[in-house]
């Protein structure tokens, strides 16, 4: 082998290895030990080769993937970022990472999850999964909110269509006893204190729902009771957080009474909420670059963040 090319990957490890240590924080960290009941290692994760978005399917090790912005710039507050995938899959980059960066330029840290999905051919209940790993995920940013420049009470979560049910699910069920554990980091809150939903999944109603995030949840023949209780408008009390909604009138996939029922819910426990209901844009668009005015979203929620800032005592 060329003798120059070994000194080049050695240099190249070497300078990765330094850089780590620099930065003194891991990119990817598991939510949960390697011995824990929500980690598998039994089989791989999937990924699609043929999409133009990073797809990602069997999650086996949940994880969060930490964005910080530069310290400077920090506001302090965090979002945790649950992407979409109707409960079959993550549109991860699409629905996380791209956002993350985005919200990075507002001095916002941002945590991607990659959260387990429910399998319907299970015999186990797994329509918590993803719920427990959202609990874990926030606890976890504010466990380590000194070492990543956070305040652990501008600490929030955004969700995007199926994402955005797990989001309002979080929201609503922060407090829900979903999975058992002694460590010290679940003994802190997982309430967020400020939820974003954009294009979400509310409702397990099957006149509104996603069909598919639906079945995928809680199965083909759900009783009453489940669809009542992953059905997040009726879920909604006095402490749900401040929240701020985006979905568009068009939208095929998720109709747009998903989040007017939320709405609807939010304003008569009197919990402070924005909406925003564009005209056109349909479902899935992301940061929804090129799309006209629609893509000025993230505008709008900006302006929200700094308002919320302004609010605190």
């Amino acid at each position: 082998m060329n003798y120059c090319y070994i000194n080049f990957i050695l240099i190249f490890l070497i300078s990765v290895t330094f850089m780590s240590e620099v930065s003194g924080q891991p990119n990817l960290i598991p939510l949960w030990p390697s011995n824990s009941d929500a980690v598998n290692t039994s089989k791989s994760e999937k990924t699609d080769p043929n999409r133009d978005i990073l797809w990602i399917e069997h999650v086996q090790i949940p994880t969060i993937e930490v964005f910080l912005p530069v310290r400077r710039h920090s506001t302090g507050m965090a979002l945790l970022v649950c992407p979409g995938g109707g409960y079959s899959g993550l549109a991860y980059d699409w629905e996380g990472t791209d956002i993350a960066k985005w919200l990075n330029t507002q001095g916002i840290a941002a945590f991607v999850l990659k959260y387990r999905l429910p399998r319907t051919t299970s015999e186990k209940d797994e329509s918590t999964y993803a719920l427990q790993d959202a609990q874990r995920a926030l606890r976890l940013i504010r466990y380590h909110s000194n070492q990543w420049n956070i305040n652990t009470d501008q600490v929030g979560v955004i969700g995007f269509s199926a994402g955005g049910h797990l989001a309002s699910t979080l929201a609503t069920q922060y407090d829900q006893k979903v999975f058992g554990s002694t460590e010290p980091v679940d003994a802190l809150s997982a309430r967020p204190d400020f939820v974003a939903l954009i294009y979400p999944v509310i409702t397990m109603n099957a006149d509104f729902t996603h069909s598919g995030s639906r079945k995928n949840l809680i199965g083909p023949n759900p009783k009453k009771e489940t669809i009542d209780l992953f059905s997040n408008e009726l879920q909604v009390t006095h402490r749900t957080p401040p929240t701020f909604i985006v979905h568009s009138s068009d939208d095929k996939a998720v109709p747009v009474k998903n989040s007017l029922l939320f709405y609807e819910a939010l304003r008569k426990a009197n919990v402070s909420a924005e909406m925003h209901i564009y005209p056109e844009g349909g479902h899935g668009y992301s940061l929804a670059i090129g799309k006209g005015y629609l893509q000025n979203w993230t505008d709008r929620m900006a302006d929200w963040l700094v308002s919320l800032q302004k609010r605190r005592p």
